[in-house]
């Protein structure tokens, strides 16, 4: 007596789904070849060997060519006041007159009474010439002309400390004191600084120091003027390296004719270290797998390659490329997700 195998419904319905999916999902070699004669619209690039600028970046900040706090140097009431805040002022120019009542009349009777004694002198010397005066009168008398005429002296200085005057060219700051105010040595009035050129102080690795140099061009940027370079140079290097940063101090002279730089200001320093002569790519021409790089390289047929790279130095944008590929080469900067190894494309304009 024989047994029938009977076949469970269930698994004939699990057969044919399977069927369905593959039939469905997975493409037959026609369709894989006609996937491959699909023609890609990439935009190319030919290779060339291009200047590649190495900088060394850093920070600083900026600084006057020249700052002074303004001060007195006599306890003295303000008498006038010749500026206004954040004025342009001329070297020598007169800011602030203290009180100089009694000094300019101390300076009057000097001068009457050094008018007078030279008035005295001439007539001794014309006496001596007729032997009618002795010598030792003359001698007095011209010692008394010189002592007056170095009192006199003295009491102009000390007229000029109650004038207070810029010591250079600048723009002033916020005015501190008014008329009428007594003000005492070491107060302070305003500031001055002198923004024709603006120092700036950064930090660099001691491993850049054998490419710095005095005269070295540097170019500046700052938040308050966004896409805009200043451009200075180097004046000078410190004569000592920190032996806890292990950096060095360099100062850099940058010209401000429109004194749009202001002292405090951050600014972001860009150093050209070195110019390369070398093969560079857009970053977008690069496609990372694992930890390396590639590109597609375009045939005389039009085809794509993928095709390893190796990856030197970095800028915003652009790589430099070491190997892999070399001068002349067509290769993909747009369009790279969509290729794949022997896919013929479209070059575009």
């Amino acid at each position: 007596m024989t047994t029938k195998r009977t076949i469970s419904p269930v698994l004939i319905i699990l057969l044919l789904v399977a069927a369905l999916t593959v039939y469905v999902y997975l493409p037959n070699e026609q369709e894989q070849n006609q996937r491959m004669m699909q023609v890609v619209p990439v935009k190319v690039q030919d290779v060339q060997e291009q200047e590649f600028a190495v900088l060394i970046e850093a920070l600083g900040t900026a600084r006057a060519n020249e700052a002074v706090a303004i001060t007195a140097l006599e306890s003295e009431i303000v008498d006038s006041i010749a500026f206004d805040d954040g004025d342009l002022v001329k070297k020598g120019q007169l800011l602030v007159g203290l009180n100089n009542r009694e000094e300019k009349a101390r300076v009057n009777e000097l001068e009457v009474n050094l008018q007078e004694a030279k008035r005295q002198l001439v007539r001794i010397r014309d006496l001596a010439k007729e032997n009618a005066t002795s010598a030792q009168l003359l001698d007095a008398q011209e010692a008394r002309v010189n002592a007056l005429a170095a009192q006199l002296e003295v009491a102009n200085a000390r007229l000029a400390e109650l004038e207070i005057r810029a010591p250079f060219a600048g723009r002033l700051g916020i005015r501190r004191i008014s008329i009428g105010a007594l003000v005492k040595p070491g107060d302070v009035i305003t500031t001055l600084d002198d923004l024709r050129q603006i120092k700036v102080d950064f930090s660099i690795s001691e491993s850049h120091l054998p490419d710095v140099a005095r005269g070295q061009l540097v170019i500046a940027e700052t938040v308050a003027y966004p896409g805009q370079a200043f451009r200075g140079e180097i004046s000078s290097l410190d004569s000592r390296i920190d032996p806890v940063t292990r950096a060095v101090q360099v100062r850099a002279i940058i010209d401000n004719p429109d004194l749009k730089l202001r002292p405090g200001m951050l600014l972001q320093i860009n150093l050209q270290k070195q110019v390369l002569n070398t093969l560079v790519l857009p970053e977008g021409a690069l496609l990372p797998i694992q930890d390396k790089q590639y590109v597609y390289v375009i045939d005389s047929e039009n085809k794509a390659h993928q095709t390893e790279v190796s990856v030197g130095r970095r800028k915003p944008g652009v790589a430099q490329i070491l190997s892999g590929i070399q001068a002349g080469d067509k290769v993909v900067v747009e369009g790279t997700l969509r290729l794949s190894e022997g896919v013929q494309v479209r070059i575009q304009e």
